[in-house]
């Protein structure tokens, strides 16, 4: 499989791919922007919206178009294009160290999970959080690093989620109510960290590998099932597409390197045999 770059544009931290009707979304952590690509044809990234503070992923809100759920900050808030923030919580706000959101999706019930790691890589300072759409935010896991992730099965009865700085992925059965049951070791990274991460349509796992510039797809049992490189010391997620020819879409970073080289922090495309579902949305007004 050949990779080709999607985006004349380098990011700092690229991340969060989601497809989102006819568009791709990702944000460039540090710089606080959502970005919008056409998945259809490589070209420039359009600016959505630019915050003061760090963007770690975000989600649509269900019927309001231009608003959407985010990992920002300290905590999680709906923001929308004309840059109005509203604050559902900011549970890192008095953290022991200083924290920052980072990787978050929607389950398909609708309800939003985003985790925590903090700025100076204290072990065991993240927890990941879930946003209900009737209002209702709890802290349901904790003890993670740098938490990555999640990724929902279709049905959203099972949850996979990264400890990147335990080369670690770890997979919950998930109640209907969103309780996230025991953990289990889902795979093990030895080369580079997991990253972002996707369920595709046949039900696989793909995962960015941070440090080792590859990308992995697992069998639902946590099999490797296949191995794509590309051109980046750093991708950090990933997003399979549905179309008459499906793709996976990779993210990568810029941070962090001493000499980026000229793939570095570009945003690749790979044709694939399998697709992936849509974004799912935040599931009610708020």
């Amino acid at each position: 499989m050949t990779s080709e770059p999607w985006s004349a544009e380098r990011f700092e931290l690229g991340e969060g791919l989601r497809r989102h009707g006819r568009h791709l979304l990702m944000v460039d952590i540090l710089t606080g922007r959502l970005l919008r690509l056409d998945p259809g044809s490589p070209g420039p990234a359009e600016v959505v919206l630019s915050l003061d503070t760090p963007l770690g992923a975000v989600a649509p809100v269900s019927g309001r178009p231009g608003s959407y759920v985010a990992a920002v900050g300290t905590g999680v808030a709906v923001v929308s294009k004309d840059g109005g923030v509203v604050w559902l919580a900011r549970p890192e706000d008095h953290a022991a160290v200083p924290m920052r959101m980072n990787d978050g999706c929607c389950d398909p019930a609708g309800r939003f999970w985003a985790g925590s790691m903090a700025y100076d890589g204290t072990r065991g300072a993240g927890s990941v959080y879930r946003a209900d759409p009737d209002g209702g935010f709890s802290r349901v896991l904790e003890g993670y690093t740098v938490p990555n992730g999640p990724a929902f099965t279709e049905d959203g009865s099972r949850m996979y989620l990264a400890d990147s700085a335990d080369g670690r992925i770890d997979v919950h059965d998930v109640s209907p109510s969103g309780e996230p049951g025991a953990r289990s070791v889902f795979a093990r990274v030895t080369q580079g960290s997991p990253d972002g991460m996707q369920v595709d349509d046949e039900g696989h796992l793909w995962v960015a590998v941070w440090g080792a510039g590859r990308v992995h797809r697992y069998d639902p049992d946590g099999t490797l099932e296949r191995v794509v490189t590309v051109p980046a010391v750093q991708p950090t997620s990933v997003c399979v597409t549905r179309g008459p020819v499906p793709r996976l879409f990779v993210t990568s970073a810029t941070v962090g390197l001493d000499r980026p080289g000229p793939g570095d922090g570009a945003v690749f495309s790979v044709p694939v045999e399998v697709g992936g579902p849509l974004v799912h949305q935040f599931g009610g007004a708020v």
